[in-house]
């Protein structure tokens, strides 16, 4: 059994366990202590050196599920973004940013990258000959999001690995939508893999953290920054997000189930103008999410048409809940343009197509008929 390789769901509960050596307990013990021995050999355990027994084991989840040799769990999702960037990123160095990112990593982009004095340029990935100009001797780095935050546009891994390595760039991308259930970006030839362990690893909207898996080599840079900048996250939530990832892929996948049916539904209704869905034959790029993804994920975004009053719209709603952040079992929705994306100028919300009649849903692990009920009689309350 050790030299088979096992199933998702093996992995989600078996890989990374903390062993109860004490009493032979089914779950992992938690070790809260801040004050380790330190005449060992190696590393002493300390929380904000991401070794103690807790971090280092689930660590190793993280990895395993991503096809890495390495992981890391960190305090927030821009934790594992800012390390990730500025191990790969010095002063004077030049990086490449998809256009069509989480609003918070753009601002981190623009307000902090600019006093390392390193320049960036956002651009359009799909396009690689316009990424082409971009590049410059001092670039480093190229950054992307597939399926990005909120429009799901997707991006060809592959070809995005392959122009990184042909200009000697590191690749990073934020798999938070698509999880390691539904996308392994580093079987594609990407490097780094980030996440916001507070949406589906998390899964229940009460963890706050964040994941990093990569090789070995790019991990020392990444994990030396996060003992510099003190991103660690406690043991006490580290136990509780190995926990929830034990059901990770049993959640994905009736998340991504249920976000199917519902872009199929959406897309009938006279009330909507338009559905972003890779699993959508309409989706522009249904091809690609088929070549690089084994599900279509749980996210999709609507555009409501414009003589619905989009607050009416979310007050009506009663099942599905208008509050921030995703990926948890409940069914949620929010507008991007007064959240995730309310740090962008009108400017730049326009030019990605965000306004305030566009609604991300994060679907979550009800029936769906019930959700479709929810929809229903919102319509006919606001009609």
């Amino acid at each position: 059994m050790t030299n088979k390789i096992r199933g998702v769901n093996t992995i989600c509960v078996h890989e990374g366990e903390v062993e109860d050596r004490q009493y032979k307990g089914a779950i992992s013990p938690i070790f809260t202590t801040t004050a380790y021995a330190y005449h060992n050999e190696g590393d002493s355990p300390y929380p904000r050196y991401f070794n103690t027994p807790n971090q280092k084991q689930l660590s190793k989840k993280i990895a395993r599920l991503e096809h890495a040799e390495a992981g890391l769990i960190l305090g927030s999702g821009m934790a594992a973004v800012s390390c990730a960037i500025l191990s790969v990123l010095k002063s004077g160095d030049h990086a490449v940013f998809q256009d069509q990112i989480y609003g918070g990593t753009r601002n981190f982009i623009k307000k902090e990258l600019e006093s390392f004095n390193i320049e960036s340029d956002f651009v359009n990935l799909t396009d690689l000959a316009s990424v082409e100009k971009l590049v410059k001797e001092n670039t480093r780095l190229i950054y992307l999001e597939t399926p990005s935050n909120p429009l799901l546009e997707l991006v060809d891994l592959e070809a995005i690995a392959n122009f990184a390595k042909q200009h000697n760039l590191i690749s990073i991308i934020d798999n938070t939508f698509a999880t390691p259930i539904n996308q392994c970006p580093l079987d594609f030839g990407v490097d780094i893999v980030l996440h916001s362990a507070t949406k589906y690893l998390g899964g229940h909207s009460d963890i706050t953290a964040g994941a990093i898996a990569t090789s070995e080599e790019l991990m020392l840079p990444i994990l030396l920054k996060a003992r510099n900048f003190g991103g660690s996250l406690a043991d006490q939530t580290v136990w509780l997000l190995e926990r929830s990832m034990k059901t990770l892929n049993l959640r994905v996948k009736q998340q991504t189930y249920n976000a199917q049916l519902l872009a199929e539904y959406l897309e009938k209704q006279d009330w909507v103008e338009q559905v972003n869905y890779p699993g959508l034959v309409s989706h522009p790029q249904h091809q690609l999410a088929k070549s690089q993804m084994t599900g279509f994920g749980a996210m999709l975004s609507f555009r409501l048409e414009k003589n619905i009053d989009p607050l009416n719209f979310l007050n009506a709603l009663e099942l599905i809940k208008d509050v921030l952040s995703l990926g948890g079992v409940e069914t949620t929705i929010l507008s991007p343009a007064k959240t995730s994306h309310s740090l962008l100028t009108e400017a730049e919300r326009k030019n990605q197509g965000i306004d305030n009649h566009l609604l991300r849903l994060s679907c979550g692990i009800e029936e769906v008929e019930d959700l479709i009920d929810d929809f229903e009689a919102c319509i006919q309350k606001i009609r």
